[in-house]
């Protein structure tokens, strides 16, 4: 049986959204000395901006190096909808990326099909999960390119 897919309300959320702060203060704090890895991959976090808010949103995600590149997956664990950080990056493509230490400002750009259909073995490899979030919507999953400006 699948795991339900996130509603974003409810105790499940508040519990997510609690360990997901906890884990960016500890991120940040150590440099990510903890909390730069997750699930035998490496973690980066993502600061957006709120696309209703405006407010800045800091999100811990497993990534990609690609070149100058950072690639993100924009799965949701296969929800039919997108996760908040990539309606804003949607929105507002200029966002800030820490990995480490190290802090870039980014541009944020959807791979193409064709792009996406090149990095995605490698991004399964990374994260077979991956696949079984896309298997499980009908939505095409996006990948996030961010490139340093």
């Amino acid at each position: 049986m699948a795991p339900p897919k996130p509603t974003g309300t409810g105790l499940g959320h508040t519990f997510t959204t609690s360990m997901s702060a906890f884990h960016v203060w500890l991120y940040r704090l150590t440099g990510g000395k903890i909390g730069g890895r997750m699930f035998n991959a490496p973690v980066a976090l993502l600061t957006t901006t709120g696309h209703k808010s405006g407010q800045q949103r800091t999100t811990p995600l497993l990534y990609l190096e690609e070149g100058k590149s950072v690639v993100l997956v924009g799965s949701y664990a296969g929800a039919d909808k997108p996760p908040a950080w990539a309606t804003n990056l949607t929105k507002t493509p200029a966002a800030r990326i820490q990995i480490g230490g190290r802090v870039m400002q980014v541009n944020s750009t959807i791979a193409s099909a064709q792009r996406k259909a090149e990095l995605w073995p490698r991004l399964v490899a990374l994260y077979p999960d991956y696949q079984v979030y896309q298997d499980r919507t009908a939505r095409d999953i996006p990948v996030f390119l961010l490139t340093p400006v």
